[in-house]
């Protein structure tokens, strides 16, 4: 690891650094963190967190929902699957390197041979062979990995842009950002498609998942506090801190 860091640019390696050092902070507050289960609503921050939620719900309000609605109509179905394939397979690296510092070693190799088998025969990612050879999408992410470590949640906060979060992920999602091990073999001039693919990505998962979307967010009694409570209950059981099944299908989950 501190070989693969060294080589880096001088901008790559303030970004691996910085990754790096929120990791061992993360370790760090592992050693006094409880390991007992989150629960309830630990919002501190509800005032804030309200008004991004108010600034993201224009946002989808005015730009993202008429984009993901006309997408929708008009994008084949096939294009956006490709489209989704292509950026799952981009994130398969960070899942690996995830696997890895959860000690999970078997969907570690998973997700390696996954990652193999559609960056070729798939054509880059476009197509996922992969499933249908009996390796299936293991999904993970460092938040998970600090979950692992014994981070613990942290408050609940709301991110500009991103939606509805933790403490505890929110430094998941910047060290994902920062540290994904896919940059280290995409050339410079081409990682603009990868993040459009990501983009693309999620404004087909808002179309595809409208209604449940809109539910939430425009027909409920208070949108934030039903957001909140969603993604909680979602993100708690796919880390196995509850036996309750969540109703709602989390859209923009990694």
């Amino acid at each position: 690891m501190i070989n693969i860091v060294t080589k880096l640019s001088p901008k790559r390696h303030k970004r691996a650094i910085l990754a790096l050092a929120l990791g061992v902070l993360a370790a760090g507050l592992s050693a006094c963190a409880p390991k007992m289960a989150a629960q309830g609503i630990n919002d501190p921050y509800e005032t804030q967190n309200r008004a991004t939620h108010a600034l993201n719900l224009k946002l989808d309000t005015y730009v993202v929902r008429p984009l993901a609605t006309k997408a929708n109509r008009v994008v084949p179905d096939p294009v956006f699957r490709g489209v989704n394939n292509f950026a799952d397979n981009l994130n398969l690296p960070s899942t690996v390197a995830n696997d890895l510092l959860q000690a999970k070693l078997r969907p570690a190799l998973n997700n390696t041979l996954r990652l193999a088998v559609n960056s070729s025969i798939g054509i880059g990612g476009l197509l996922d062979p992969a499933t249908k050879m009996g390796l299936p999408a293991q999904k993970t992410d460092f938040g998970e990995t600090l979950h692992i470590w014994g981070v613990g949640e942290g408050a609940y906060v709301e991110l500009p842009l991103y939606g509805p979060s933790t403490q505890r992920d929110a430094v998941g999602v910047v060290v994902d950002a920062v540290f994904d091990p896919a940059k280290l073999f995409i050339p410079k001039d081409k990682r603009w498609l990868g993040t459009f693919a990501k983009v693309a990505a999620k404004i087909g998962d808002r179309g595809r998942y409208s209604e449940t979307v809109d539910s939430v967010l425009y027909d409920s009694a208070d949108g934030y506090a039903q957001a909140r409570l969603l993604y909680l209950e979602s993100r708690r059981h796919s880390l196995g801190q509850s036996t309750a099944e969540s109703e709602f299908e989390d859209p923009y989950a990694q």
